[in-house]
């Protein structure tokens, strides 16, 4: 509604198969209803939608993307899991102008204002929920949801590996931990990992809480766009850098998938260098030992 002129495409996880089959009727009532009460107690629009537009706004977000024109990027709850289980999660969204990313917006309603501090993601303050924005150029912003004035933000300026800390994903089916746990060692990291859900990791990186993030899925996973495109424009425009295990840029003008080596780094400028180097040792161990003799 806000996209007045052009057209409008967004690359988005949802779609609604699962609400248009059989036995889906009353979750689509309850959803129809808890959207049309949300959209009135918000005030923005004076809108009734029926059964039938909500289930077309969820499919907008069908879009393939691509090199060409302007894409919204949208993961409505990237860390599902952490959702559920009353973690961190994320309501992750980017816009793609030309395939590259010039916007990103990281809502992280559980993740603490002030720093995580401990393994499981949570802080000794009380006030959560933080609201990440950045725009190409102009630097990354954090503010809290109660509306308070955006403070700029910045990566840590750690240059030893060995006062590093880093974050992961906590669950570990997303990532290959003896592999990072090699990683971490060849860097001579002495800190334990962070494990939290969601690009919150990034939002957390961005403000400075830790000093790496770093995810490297099974063999075989494919990543897509909605689960980095937001983060990692708040974390580069925090001042750090976001590679892929050969240190190349992430490129998201390939559709819904990104086109990438194995593994995506975030990280400042000063340790990348020798982050890269441990992977780059770490994975090349890896094929050696699993290579026939």
């Amino acid at each position: 509604m806000e996209v007045t002129s052009g057209s409008f495409s967004m690359v988005a996880e949802e779609d609604s198969e699962d609400l248009r089959k059989d036995g889906a009727e009353e979750i689509l009532e309850r959803i129809t209803d808890l959207v049309n009460k949300t959209l009135a107690e918000d005030g923005s629009y004076n809108i009734l939608l029926s059964k039938e537009a909500i289930l077309s706004a969820i499919d907008t977000g069908k879009s393939e993307g691509g090199p060409s024109g302007r894409h919204w990027v949208l993961d409505p709850i990237d860390g599902t899991k952490g959702f559920v289980r009353g973690g961190q999660y994320a309501i992750a969204l980017a816009l793609l102008d030309e395939g590259r990313v010039v916007l990103g917006v990281l809502g992280c309603p559980n993740l603490p204002f002030t720093s995580v501090s401990n393994l499981s993601g949570s802080s000794s303050g009380d006030q959560t929920g933080a609201l990440f924005s950045a725009a190409i150029g102009c630097g990354a912003e954090v503010q809290s949801l109660d509306g308070s004035p955006p403070q700029k933000i910045s990566v840590c300026t750690i240059d030893n590996p060995a006062n590093a800390s880093f974050f992961e994903s906590y669950e570990g089916a997303h990532s290959m931990r003896d592999f990072t746990g090699s990683v971490a060692e060849k860097l001579g990291v002495q800190a334990p990992p962070v494990r939290i859900d969601s690009q919150a990791k990034y939002g957390a990186l961005a403000r400075g809480d830790g000093a790496i993030y770093w995810r490297f899925p099974h063999e075989g996973y494919r990543e897509t766009i909605w689960d980095h495109a937001a983060g990692s424009i708040v974390v580069t425009e925090a001042g750090g850098v976001v590679k892929d295990a050969s240190g190349n840029d992430l490129d998201f003008s390939k559709g819904r998938y990104l086109d990438r080596d194995t593994g995506i780094i975030a990280t400042n400028k000063q340790l990348m260098p020798s982050v890269l180097k441990s992977v780059q040792e770490a994975i090349k161990e890896k094929k050696q030992a699993s290579s026939p003799l």
